[in-house]
């Protein structure tokens, strides 16, 4: 019997987006099962809306339907996590070339720290290729309606934060 074909999907996924929904449940067409690992610290300087336990609970409730997928955290090289986890595939998307220097940069970097983990890149659909975290957040700070880009649960949770 062949192992089965798990991968991570790594990020920071402050807040969930339909674009991160997106790639997480395509990636379940070439995989058996899908490991999203919100990340404690990020290679980028940003400032966090939700906690960690926040944007995990958030992505479980977005998920809670889908069996083949698990909602994880982890702190430190995601091919360490990935290892701990026997994942040997690593998603990553991409929303446009801009995207792309950046996380070659980071797929060239893990394929040296662990030979054994391949990067598969997924385009996002055209449809929310426009779609950042960081929008998202910025629109919703200024009130704007966000229920196009993210789940219910997270434009209602995004709500109740900003309502504090």
């Amino acid at each position: 019997m062949n192992s089965p074909r798990i991968a991570v999907y790594p990020g920071t996924f402050d807040p969930f987006t339909r674009g991160h929904e997106d790639i997480a449940r395509r990636a379940l067409t070439m995989v058996d099962h899908l490991v999203v690992a919100v990340a404690y610290t990020s290679t980028e300087r940003k400032s966090g809306l939700f906690s960690v336990e926040e944007r995990l609970e958030l992505a479980r409730e977005l998920f809670a339907n889908e069996p083949r997928i698990e909602c994880a955290s982890f702190r430190g090289l995601v091919v360490d996590f990935c290892r701990s986890r026997g994942a040997r595939i690593l998603i990553r998307g991409l929303r446009a070339v801009s995207d792309f220097e950046y996380e070659l940069q980071l797929a060239q970097m893990n394929q040296e720290l662990w030979g054994e983990l391949e990067t598969v890149f997924l385009a996002t659909d055209v449809e929310h290729s426009f779609i950042s975290a960081s929008l998202v957040k910025e629109v919703a700070k200024l009130g704007g309606d966000v229920a196009r880009f993210v789940s219910p649960g997270v434009a209602q949770a995004m709500t109740r934060k900003f309502g504090e």
